[in-house]
């Protein structure tokens, strides 16, 4: 009975165990939050400074990472996840369900701000999964970062 229990033991503890090592996904919040430190940046810095920091991955927090475009949505000017990104025209790209997604990201930033949901690839997990951006205008441009769902 004492070994049964000594497993049951070292079974339980290996699986928190194993619970505690899974990434830890940022939330919702944690996502406004972040695009307000990049506006605050680039009131504070100018355009160069965060563009340069944002695609250093100074803002990176977890599966969290800030990107920002012309506010027509034409130009990739910085991306914390995938730097290779910068300076490409996106406007036409469609998600796997075929969704605009640069543009409506642009349309609601140009609306002020808001939420967009759509499919895009997970830096973690490299795997298309469920996304909700929270973008933002930022003067002529809009700053977003979004949470996998």
């Amino acid at each position: 009975m004492l070994r049964i229990c000594a497993l049951l033991a070292m079974l339980l503890a290996g699986s928190v165990a194993a619970t505690a090592v899974e990434p830890e996904h940022g939330t919702r919040e944690q996502a406004m939050a972040m695009v307000k430190n990049v506006e605050a940046m680039f009131k504070k810095d100018g355009a160069d400074a965060t563009f340069k920091a944002v695609t250093a991955k100074t803002f990176n927090d977890r599966d969290l990472y800030p990107f920002i475009y012309t506010l027509d949505g034409t130009d990739v000017v910085a991306h914390g996840a995938n730097p290779a990104m910068v300076g490409k025209n996106l406007i036409d790209l469609k998600d796997q369900d075929g969704k605009f997604l640069i543009r409506e990201l642009s349309k609601t930033a140009k609306n002020g701000s808001g939420w967009v949901d759509y499919k895009w690839p997970n830096p973690i997990t490299k795997l298309i999964e469920a996304k909700s951006s929270y973008v933002e205008r930022m003067g002529d441009y809009f700053v977003g970062v979004g949470v996998y769902r």
